[in-house]
């Protein structure tokens, strides 16, 4: 297997609900696990994901899991997950579920560079910035 980069979110105690989410934005295989199926099933953290990995029809993974009791949870910004391609179609898709719920900090539309950008953040408090590359000609 290849090398590969991932974005690996990490969230308060709604890792499933974001998880569930983000496959009906973008389809694909979704597995969850948590820390009580790795054996602590009498931790406090029992139902919370330990790990989550959703593999999508388009080639992406994203993965995550939830911030366990004895960790600190610091959500911050220096995290952005970046969607770019030519398929307008696909990626408005992605863009309209995304920001439903969310705060759009840049509309979709076109810039000065000749592509549609935008930049929402989704209802999980996840950054996104989605960039449609126009033909050029």
């Amino acid at each position: 297997m290849a090398s590969r980069l991932n974005p690996y979110l990490r969230f308060a105690d709604n890792a499933r609900q974001a998880m569930e989410f983000y496959r009906e934005v973008f389809g694909g295989d979704l597995s969850l696990n948590t820390f009580g199926d790795a054996g602590m099933a009498d931790s406090p953290d029992a139902a919370k994901i330990m790990h989550a990995m959703l593999e999508t029809p388009s080639g992406y993974t994203l993965m995550a899991s939830d911030t366990p009791q004895g960790m600190e949870h610091q959500p911050g910004n220096n995290i952005t997950v970046s969607l770019s391609g030519d398929d307008s179609g696909e990626l408005r898709g992605y863009w309209e579920k995304l920001s439903e719920g969310g705060a759009v900090s840049v509309p979709l539309e076109k810039q000065m560079w000749g592509d549609e950008f935008g930049m929402c953040v989704d209802r999980f408090g996840i950054p996104w910035m989605v960039n449609i590359t126009q033909p050029q000609g």
